[in-house]
């Protein structure tokens, strides 16, 4: 064992446990720093490595360490362990490797010795590099970022933390020591606050909210939430965010009445892993405020905590999760585990910018060209992790296992999931059929099935990456984001008379997903965090993402959204939102919206703002009460495109925010919109629904480059009402026929026709007006009627 020198008090307390090191060595303690009885375990693996030390500090920057000592690998497992006692929560931890292109040598010192160098980068892949502190991958949390405020003001900046052979502050980059300002994990005290029951919802009674932590609340409207919808009925729990926690989790959690109200039952969180973002600006684009570059699998991100003390962002996730819980809502989220936050090649095969995964063991945790380099591949990230190896497969249930049973999430999200099931040479990827076999079929992405099984949570694939799209390819069980639904519907209600794939996509997709288990396998999304919002889709023809501050400017993008500007009539944009809500909660499949679209959330024809933090980007609750939603100041600098115009109606009031959670709470309360199984077709007997489409006058011949739909959605063997859906896409009106049954009539309670937005644009059944047997829908709007028995 080695100790510092100038040992401080809490060094001094710090002692090794008096076990035999071999005794160490074979322990089962579970990877990353555990408290157990009066001692912790740590634990890390590295197959490649020839020694670890682990560091303790007494702060996370600006400070050498005040003890060390070397851990003992079990060859067993890969696994280099040491127990140490005296340790409180709250310390801060690190660790350094050697391997064999820089074996341990005893000259070595902190401070940037090139003692036991040899070389950057060896034959097999090797980057070890004991000058760079490496923080634990299994880490609870994580003092700071990589990057912070305080280093910059020291004349400090990332490239201390470079490999390789290239000069910074005078010295070869390899000997540039990072002890003093590396994140740190700390040592995390078990915590038991409670998450409430899980709500246990059925995949298919699911309506998504994708919300980013820090956009839903941090808009200055959060505080005042309470005024803005006094009177609203179903709202009367809303509270006001306190600005002290605005954009927090704290914050968060007290939008669960507002979630509520709405009608949804999940939301679906952005990455909440802990990410560079200490150093994103407010005042001009920059860094990465979606968090798409994850650092700690288990660490929730410090940022987005009211309390940053150690232990705070945890018990504070954890009571976030326990409102919605107790909402009946459930917890979601989306996770990033093609690639982490490390980085790739800095155009040199021997310049990484190594603070944990690789620095363990880069050719265990990454993909690796036959020259060495890192893989920049499937995700175009530079840095793909290699999931066929089972230290990354355990890392990814690992998390997945603690997320699930520590802080109670009951789903998650996969980002460019195919990467999770892509063979290391991806030599499937240009043949179709080979490909689905592989990953139905592949050890992770059965695991990962089989664990949201086992504990009921739901397991979302977005199923494509750079390299392929692979909708529907994924083990039974899964469920994935449907990029069919949301291309087709787009080009169908902007009239493109693509009625073909328009009907497979209202009907949950069949004949993609009547094998994955079910039409709730779909998830059905218009719009996303990475798209335009849906009140930029009916208001632009192509993104424009130069915009100035505070709306842009960002790269990317794609330049194929299917939108539409229509004509620039403000008027009919109003209508065809309210259509695309409507179409949206009456298709089959799971439906996902995103944060601020039940208000016309605008980001100006940006379609790509991942480095834009500020009010381009945040939920302005402000817009609720108004029936001219883009006319109001931002809140914080430019100025909103007024695509929308104005509504009819109360000028204190947004019909369109009514409108949304009507669709939503109809489908929430009606069986027939919220099934399983698909119907009919299945050939089964009893308890299904059956999608009937037909042509306006009920012909069920349809044209395929038909504009104008009927579908009849048939409740009656679930104990609900039949809905009849009139769907006019075409440039001009049309006559639909509605069928005449003995005693019922047909109920009109949706029309989004502009003639009826005074009326808010929905009837309660009791007193909607009876159709006969026709009706004329005029162009680019949905009627939906409900069928009703006569009164005696």
């Amino acid at each position: 064992m080695m100790a510092e020198t100038g040992e401080t008090s809490l060094s001094s307390a710090l002692a090794p446990q008096p076990t035999a090191e071999a005794a160490w060595a074979a322990a089962d303690w579970p990877l990353g720093a555990q408290v157990a009885d009066d001692a912790v375990t740590f634990a890390v693996y590295s197959r490649n490595a020839t020694a670890v030390m682990l560091e303790i500090y007494d702060r996370t920057t600006g400070a050498d360490a005040i003890f060390a000592c070397q851990m003992q690998r079990n060859p067993a497992d890969d696994i280099w362990r040491a127990r140490l006692a005296g340790v409180p929560g709250g310390t801060a931890y690190a660790f350094r490797c050697w391997g064999p292109n820089w074996p341990f040598d005893a000259a070595w010192q902190r401070g940037g010795s090139a003692a036991g160098f040899i070389c950057d980068v060896d034959a097999e892949g090797n980057r070890f590099i004991p000058n760079k502190v490496l923080y634990d991958p299994y880490a609870r949390e994580l003092g700071h970022d990589k990057e912070t405020p305080e280093m910059f003001a020291a004349g400090i900046d990332g490239r201390i933390y470079a490999t390789g052979h290239l000069a910074h502050l005078g010295r070869k980059a390899r000997q540039l020591d990072t002890g003093h300002w590396a994140p740190k994990g700390y040592v995390l005290v078990p915590d038991a606050t409670p998450t409430g029951a899980r709500p246990l919802l059925p995949p298919e009674r699911a309506a998504i909210y994708e919300a980013h932590l820090r956009g839903l609340t941090r808009h200055p409207s959060a505080a005042r939430l309470q005024s803005i919808l006094a009177g609203v009925p179903g709202f009367e729990a809303v509270q006001d965010v306190p600005d002290a926690l605005r954009g927090t989790y704290a914050g968060a959690a007290m939008m669960a009445p507002y979630l509520k109200g709405l009608g949804f039952t999940a939301i679906e969180l952005l990455p909440v892993h802990e990410t560079l973002n200490d150093i994103n600006p407010d005042d001009r684009p920059g860094g990465n405020y979606w968090g798409y570059m994850t650092y700690g699998y288990f660490a929730p991100d410090r940022r987005y905590a009211a309390d940053k003390s150690p232990g705070g962002p945890t018990r504070e996730f954890k009571e976030m999760v326990r409102a919605f819980h107790n909402a009946g809502l459930e917890v979601y989220l989306d996770v990033v585990f093609n690639h982490t936050g490390e980085g790739g090649n800095g155009g040199h095969n021997d310049v990484t910018g190594f603070v944990s995964f690789g620095g363990f063991d880069a050719a265990e945790y990454y993909q690796l060209t036959n020259s060495h380099y890192l893989v920049d591949g499937a995700t175009g990230c530079g840095n793909q992790l290699n999931l066929s190896n089972e230290a990354p497969q355990g890392l990814v249930l690992d998390s997945l296992t603690y997320w699930i049973e520590e802080t109670g999430v009951d789903g998650f999200r996969f980002d460019l999931a195919p990467v999770l099931g892509r063979r290391p040479d991806d030599a499937a990827r240009e043949d179709w059929s080979a490909q689905k076999r592989f990953f139905q079929q592949h050890t992770l992405l059965s695991a990962i099935r089989d664990l949201g099984q086992a504990h009921k949570v739901e397991m979302i694939a977005e199923a494509w990456d750079i390299w392929g799209y692979e909708v529907d390819n994924f083990p039974a069980g899964w469920g994935e984001w449907n990029g069919r639904y949301r291309d087709a519907v787009c080009r169908f209600l902007k009239g493109d008379g693509n009625a073909g794939a328009f009907i497979e996509q209202i009907n949950g997709d069949y004949h993609n997903f009547n094998d994955q288990g079910g039409q709730q396998r779909s998830v059905n999304f218009i719009a996303a965090h990475d798209g335009f919002t849906l009140a930029d889709l009916v208001s632009y023809n192509g993104k424009n993402n130069s915009e100035g501050w505070p709306f842009g400017p960002s790269d990317g993008g794609n330049d194929s959204n299917n939108s539409w500007d229509t004509g620039g009539d403000p008027a009919l944009r109003r209508q065809r939102l309210r259509s695309f809500w409507a179409i949206q909660f009456f298709s089959r499949g799971v439906p996902m919206t995103v944060w601020g679209d039940e208000f016309g959330r605008t980001q100006n024809s940006n379609n790509n703002p991942w480095n834009v933090d500020n009010v381009a980007t945040w939920s302005n609750y402000e817009m609720i009460a108004s029936n001219a939603p883009q006319r109001l100041e931002t809140g914080g600098g430019g100025a909103y495109h007024d695509n929308l115009g104005a509504a009819v109606g109360r000028p204190d009031r947004n019909p369109l925010f009514d409108f949304a959670g009507a669709m939503a709470r109809l489908r929430r309360d009606h069986p027939c919109l919220r099934q399983r199984r698909y119907g009919d077709l299945l050939l089964e007997q009893g308890e299904d629904v059956t999608y009937h489409f037909a042509s306006p006058g009920g012909n069920p011949a349809i044209l395929a480059d038909a504009r104008a739909i009927r579908l009849r959605i048939d409740g009656s063997e679930v104990g609900d009402s039949d809905f009849l859906l009139l769907i006019n896409m075409d440039g001009q009106a049309h006559v639909f026929a509605a069928p005449l049954e003995a005693g019922r009539r047909w109920a009109r309670i949706v029309d989004t026709a502009a003639w009826a937005e005074s009326a808010g644009n929905l009837w309660p059944v009791e007193e909607a007006a009876t159709i006969d047997w026709r009706y004329t829908a005029h162009p680019y709007l949905v009627v939906v009627l409900q069928q009703q028995p006569l009164p005696d």
